[in-house]
């Protein structure tokens, strides 16, 4: 697999994303900005400049007909994906950490951090299609602030009205969005700071990577912990693999203490877990420092990674990913 190398950021990536498609891929980095790239080819197609800070976080709706971005200017941002338009800001008095789009792209959930006196807030922001999009609410249609470790990563469930999180402690919980109560938890989810939270395609489970050196699969509903995937190395990010049976993991060593390991022991290596077996099934090289996000083409042809080195790669699967049959002919229904 020859990786297309992406370079279009001057400081570490924070998050990539493919569009609904797949035929679209964004990136955010340290460096303000965000970029969006053909994910065949990897030629740059445009940028969305706007940000004052670094973005750590973006999404894109099912249409890629919107974005929305966070950032550390204390910022969430709307973006039109087809000309890199702004077209709304909405200000609070902190980070925005995560954002992401419910399944029928009329909400969004952001996270913003706690802070100089202020509280960790989850709000819950109306998104109107009308019109040129720039008409939108200034207030949230839900906010609430989670007791307790702070939250760090978030999405909506399937369940309608219930939010996820991963927090700081390592705990995951549901969240009713109307009421800010915690309807359910696991408290021992992780042992470190939850690093990302990627849902499958029905929602009806999670992957998660933490600090704490392990990736878990969790069921949507009772949060009970279905896989684990332990490694040797701190986790940045999890991916699920949508037509087969692999989890995908990155992370490495944090920054400062990369330069006394060589690479290999620095473990910079996008690793390839067999889903059902819990036993990993290969590695593929090429980030000179820890990989900081993953993520998978919807149709499960390819994937990305983008690291502290500031590179994205976009690695498209050979014949030999498909036909590989690492535990004999085990069928995966779909």
């Amino acid at each position: 697999m020859r990786p297309i190398l992406l370079q279009g950021h001057e400081r570490s990536l924070t998050q990539i994303k493919f569009n609904a498609e797949g035929d679209l891929l964004f990136s955010c980095s340290k460096d303000h900005i965000i970029n969006v790239w053909f994910s065949h080819n990897g030629e740059r197609l445009g940028t969305y400049d706007g940000h004052n800070g670094a973005v750590w976080t973006i999404d894109v709706d099912s249409e890629s007909k919107y974005m929305v971005s966070g950032s550390a200017d204390n910022t969430l941002k709307l973006w039109s994906v087809a000309n890199g338009k702004c077209l709304h800001t909405w200000e609070f008095p902190t980070a925005v950490k995560r954002v992401a789009f419910s399944d029928d792209d009329s909400q969004v959930v952001c996270i913003t951090e706690q802070r100089m006196g202020h509280q960790g807030a989850i709000r819950v922001f109306n998104i109107s299609r009308e019109g040129d999009g720039k008409a939108q609410e200034e207030e949230p249609v839900h906010m609430f602030n989670p007791i307790g470790s702070k939250a760090t990563v978030c999405a909506f469930s399937y369940q309608p009205g219930i939010i996820i999180t991963g927090h700081e402690s390592g705990k995951i919980a549901l969240f009713d969005v109307k009421t800010g109560d915690e309807v359910n938890n696991n408290e021992r989810a992780h042992n470190d700071v939850v690093t990302d939270l990627q849902m499958s395609n029905d929602r009806t489970y999670f992957v998660t990577s933490s600090k704490d050196k392990a990736a878990r699969i969790h069921d949507t509903k009772t949060l009970m912990v279905i896989k684990t995937f332990s490694t040797e190395t701190p986790l940045n990010s999890a991916a699920l693999s949508p037509d087969r049976p692999y989890v995908l993991l990155g992370g490495g060593q944090d920054a400062m203490s990369v330069t006394t390991t060589s690479t290999r022991q620095g473990k910079f290596e996008t690793r390839f877990w067999h889903k059902v077996f819990e036993e990993e099934v290969g590695r593929v090289k090429g980030h000179f420092g820890p990989i900081n996000t993953i993520a998978v083409h919807p149709a499960g042809s390819s994937y990305a990674s983008g690291g502290e080195d500031g590179f994205v790669r976009v690695h498209h699967f050979e014949d030999g990913y498909f036909k590989a049959r690492p535990y004999g002919d085990v069928k995966i229904e779909q």
